[in-house]
């Protein structure tokens, strides 16, 4: 299980982020804290993985607290939950060392592609071991830009239709399947089902199984 702090200056915000923390599978909620003190402390005695951190404390900007924690050589990984949304605090955020950056508000699906990326990158790092150059373009591939996209497209395939899909799928708050995708990117069914297994082969979405009562399972796909 993943461990999480939740930090953030506003209780029932806080309590709705912890909600949805509990309901990811393989994370649970360590401690909650309402301001940088109360953070400091709860590291010191619980065990956290992952911080999900507001900008916004009374106290201290949820900047200051990261750049306090690096100082005493505390490496818990950072995501930003913060409604900051201008690019200098963003900016800052990247140089702290911040793998995500979350602006409110947002959904649960949301949030949960956030901490599912980061799980997946959680069991790479626990494997430890040597990684080849496309394994390193692959972890920092899951960090990049949500725009990110295979490198290279194969012959045959457009960087205007892969564009599209990514938005479609980008925006989605559940898992689409290749004929919603194909529906709202106005494409056909058989092209959107292309561009999707792009996107899984690169990391971009992950694939699942939608079972009926009858009939074969349906595949869905989640923007990751």
């Amino acid at each position: 299980m993943i461990n999480v702090l939740i930090v953030d200056d506003d209780v029932h915000v806080a309590k709705i982020n912890a909600a949805y923390v509990a309901k990811t599978d393989g994370f649970r909620v360590s401690c909650v804290a309402h301001t940088a003190a109360e953070a400091l402390a709860a590291l010191e005695s619980h065990p956290v993985d992952l911080i999900l951190l507001d900008h916004y404390l009374p106290d201290r900007t949820g900047l200051q607290l990261v750049g306090d924690l690096r100082r005493r050589g505390v490496l818990t990984d950072v995501i930003m939950v913060t409604a900051a949304r201008d690019i200098a605090t963003v900016h800052a955020a990247m140089r702290h060392g911040a793998l995500q950056y979350l602006v409110k508000p947002f959904t649960f699906a949301g949030l949960r592609s956030k901490l599912e990326g980061y799980a997946a990158l959680h069991r790479t790092f626990a494997g430890g071991g040597q990684a080849e150059q496309s394994e390193v373009d692959r972890i920092f591939g899951a960090l990049a830009s949500a725009n990110a996209g295979p490198a290279e497209l194969p012959k045959g395939h457009s960087t205007a239709t892969a564009d599209r899909v990514r938005s479609v799928m980008r925006s989605a708050d559940a898992p689409l399947s290749a004929q919603d995708v194909a529906m709202q990117a106005g494409l056909s069914r058989q092209t959107a089902q292309r561009y999707l297994k792009l996107l899984e082969r690169a990391g971009r979405v992950r694939l699942t199984l939608k079972y009926g009562e009858t009939g074969r399972p349906e595949h869905r796909y989640e923007w990751v």
